[in-house]
């Protein structure tokens, strides 16, 4: 399952609300509802940091007059979700015993970790 996105301003934990994209041949930055896809060059903010941005001295502001609200879960979202519900409630099967060498006849095979070393056929 997809996490909300947050506020692209450091250290902000809040969900993101707003996109902001800067127009740098209009000298402008526009902030408007939340952009349907995280896309490169533009930053989500927080609904305070989208109300309170100002821009450079000789940029211009549009901003999104209406309500900024958070995105309504997708149909993927809840599918995510029920996925991840039954993938946990499944049981886990038990583990074989790993090989010991104490336990292994051939001094020339071990396991460790994941690894097995097996030894070349004579």
């Amino acid at each position: 399952m997809r996490s909300p996105r947050r506020c692209s301003r450091n250290g902000c934990p809040r969900q993101a609300v707003a996109t902001l994209t800067y127009v740098y041949n209009e000298s402008t930055a526009v902030v408007g509802p939340l952009a349907a896809f995280a896309e490169p060059h533009t930053y989500d903010l927080c609904e305070p940091h989208a109300r309170s941005l100002t821009a450079p001295r000789g940029w211009d502001v549009v901003r999104h007059e209406g309500e900024f609200e958070p995105p309504p879960p997708t149909t993927d979202d809840l599918v995510a979700l029920a996925e991840a519900v039954r993938e946990a409630a499944r049981p886990v099967a038990p583990r074989p015993p790993e090989d010991d060498q104490t336990t292994n006849p051939s001094p020339h095979t071990g396991r460790r970790g994941h690894l097995r070393v097996i030894p070349p056929n004579h």
